[in-house]
């Protein structure tokens, strides 16, 4: 990880975590949200780091992800062009208030007046210029030591948003007002209300926080995340390009929100009224009331079709989706769930995806496709003593060197190029052609080529789950 001159510039600190169940299943543990393509070719956290893109403003950013998706993210950003992140890796999720106090504990370190812009990476912000102008006017507060918030003016009486109240004005001459108090997600009875005296606006979750004074109030307000995010860094450990948090400090601290922990409380905040056009994507109707529609209102994206339907968001991926004479509906399904529910209840989704927890069902937090540094992998089909896979590994992408005690393997090459270590072989697959791996054999599977290698895999033996894997060398440092 680079050392990265931080002096005088905004450090963005781009959160990545949160499981996104109320987009189930497109979204789950192993693969959420912000790591999807939901509005338009960018993932989620792709186009939050490209609002921050402007390097006179802001420095490289700084990330707080989930150590499972580390590889995912460093890829994805590297995709847009950001070559030197700094990326820290939780082993597990505490809410907001933890992660950004590592953000303020680090950039505090490279600049004692730092500032850092603390935003979800799972929002959606359509107009760049207009979020920075928004950064701009609260550039000044916060380095004169004001937390800064930014409030966005409702478009509708959503229930599933947190709103701020805002107070009088600071200056005549400046839009920023002092915050005069919080209402967490209220009913639709008391949205109404709230919007009736235009006093109020929706709570965005992106804060403006010059570094130590935000730490001074930890310390003061919540001093039990404090203690426990200092030990974190101080037995933090490399681990290739990441910074990877210690995990039982860091397990020993507190889960809570950095609204419940600090911005309730102190009497810094102000809030900046924003023009920005915002959504947290936090539902499948948000998607639908940001999506393109038809004459009849249905938004109907991959495999799918519908008649005589009017209102309905439709998606189909893994299989055909054929609606008809439908109202009101999200439909959407991947190849191995089908969901169907009214978007007047898709805020419940997550309901769904608990009761599957419950039941040990691996769809609520498993993807159809399981995703590895090096590409991914598809269950086709699985019997008695055999299993069929189909891997895509990717240009330049090497699996770990390795061997299996219960099962062998048969690899035919799809598409794409292979070069396979077998024992002390290297032999080179092209399209159509195949190979033996026997058990116990040593092994290893890479794509020499430019683009993505594709093989099916054909497993058979005693025991096949993916705990049997010995690793001897790995890229990913993952022996």
């Amino acid at each position: 990880m680079a050392t990265i001159e931080r002096r005088g510039r905004i450090v963005p600190v781009l959160l990545s975590g949160g499981a996104g169940s109320r987009l189930w299943p497109l979204s789950r543990e192993t693969y959420p949200k912000q790591l999807l393509s939901l509005l338009g070719e960018n993932t989620l956290l792709q186009q939050t780091a490209l609002r921050v893109e402007d390097r006179a403003l802001f420095t490289d950013p700084m990330v707080i992800a989930n150590a499972e998706h580390r590889f995912a993210i460093g890829e994805q950003l590297r995709a847009v062009g950001v070559d030197r992140p700094t990326i820290v890796l939780e082993p597990f999720g505490r809410n907001t208030a933890p992660a950004v106090a590592i953000a303020a504990l680090l950039a505090s370190e490279s600049d004692p007046d730092a500032v850092i812009l603390a935003m979800p990476v799972d929002h959606w912000v359509s107009d760049h210029a207009a979020f920075r102008a928004a950064i701009s006017t609260g550039i000044a507060a916060a380095r004169y030591g004001r937390f800064v918030l930014f409030g966005v003016r409702p478009s509708s009486a959503a229930t599933g948003f947190g709103y701020i109240r805002m107070g009088d004005e600071l200056d005549a001459a400046s839009p920023i007002r002092s915050v005069a108090g919080f209402v967490e997600k209220p009913d639709l009875v008391t949205v109404e209300r709230l919007l009736a005296c235009d006093e109020h606006v929706w709570n965005s979750g992106i804060f403006l926080l010059p570094a130590r004074r935000f730490i001074d109030e930890l310390a003061q307000r919540a001093p039990e995340v404090l203690a426990a995010c200092r030990k974190a860094l101080t037995g933090a450990t490399r681990d290739l390009d990441f910074l990877r948090l210690d995990e039982r400090a860091f397990e020993a601290c507190p889960a809570i929100s950095i609204d419940y922990a600090i911005m309730e409380k102190t009497e810094n905040a102000v809030v900046v009224p924003a023009t920005f056009d915002w959504s947290d994507v936090g539902s499948w109707s948000a998607l639908w009331s940001m999506a393109d529609k038809d004459q009849s209102g249905n938004v109907v994206i991959g495999d799918a079709v519908v008649e005589d339907a009017s209102g309905c968001y439709v998606r189909g991926d893994g299989q055909l989706v054929a609606a008809l004479g439908v109202e009101d509906l999200v439909i959407a399904t991947s190849p191995d769930v089908v969901l169907v529910t009214s978007r007047k209840r898709d805020q419940d989704v997550g309901k769904l995806v608990e009761r599957l927890k419950a039941n040990g069902h691996r769809s609520a937090t498993q993807t159809h496709s399981v995703h590895r540094p090096w590409g991914y992998y598809q269950s086709i089909h699985a019997g008695e003593r055999f299993q069929v896979k189909r891997i895509t590994v990717n240009p330049g992408a090497k699996l770990s060197l390795q061997k299996h005690y219960h099962r062998a393997e048969h690899w035919v090459v799809v598409n794409g190029t292979a070069i396979v270590t077998r024992d002390d072989e290297e032999i080179l697959l092209r399209e159509n052609e195949s190979i033996f791996v026997p058990l116990g054999c040593m092994h290893r599977l890479e794509n020499p080529g430019k683009v993505p290698l594709n093989l099916i895999e054909v497993q058979s033996g005693a025991y096949l789950g993916e705990d049997d894997i010995v690793r001897v060398q790995d890229i990913y440092d993952r022996v």
